[in-house]
């Protein structure tokens, strides 16, 4: 499935719960749960990513030339920020993570609904995982 696709149809489940926001923060907590849990070694400093308020590391590898993600979180919505990025950026190739715009975070209104310092953070999850397909597609 291409990141379009993806994003369309993580609008498309944010779109059933209209404007109700419990029910939209209840849902991210789930695909936190539904999370791969990270190899318990790359619970490091090194892969913890900067600017996040509470803790999330974040481990990438290549594989058939497609970025793979793992990620965990201290914190249960951080949890299921990480997991919708990583739904939408892994499995993917590279230069197209690089180019992914991910605008479906404002359609969902995801943004607008998170404290500046959770906005913060998923802007520097985006970074760090757009920085790893980047020196990846460097190995290539």
């Amino acid at each position: 499935m291409s990141i379009a696709e993806i994003e369309q149809e993580i609008i498309g489940e944010f779109e059933l719960f209209a404007d109700d926001w419990e029910l939209k923060y209840e849902h991210l907590i789930e695909l936190g749960k539904s999370l791969p849990l990270i190899n318990e070694k790359y619970k490091t400093e090194e892969h913890i990513i900067k600017g996040c308020q509470s803790k999330v590391w974040l481990h990438s590898a290549l594989e058939n030339d497609k970025v793979l993600y793992t990620a965990d979180s201290d914190a249960i919505i951080t949890k299921g920020m990480v997991a919708l990025m990583i739904r939408v950026l892994s499995n993917q190739k590279p230069d197209d993570i690089l180019q992914a715009d991910m605008a479906f975070i404002d359609k969902i209104g995801l943004k607008e609904h998170l404290s500046p310092t959770r906005a913060n953070g998923l802007l520097s999850m985006i970074k760090q995982m757009k920085l790893d397909a980047l020196a990846l597609k460097n190995k290539l």
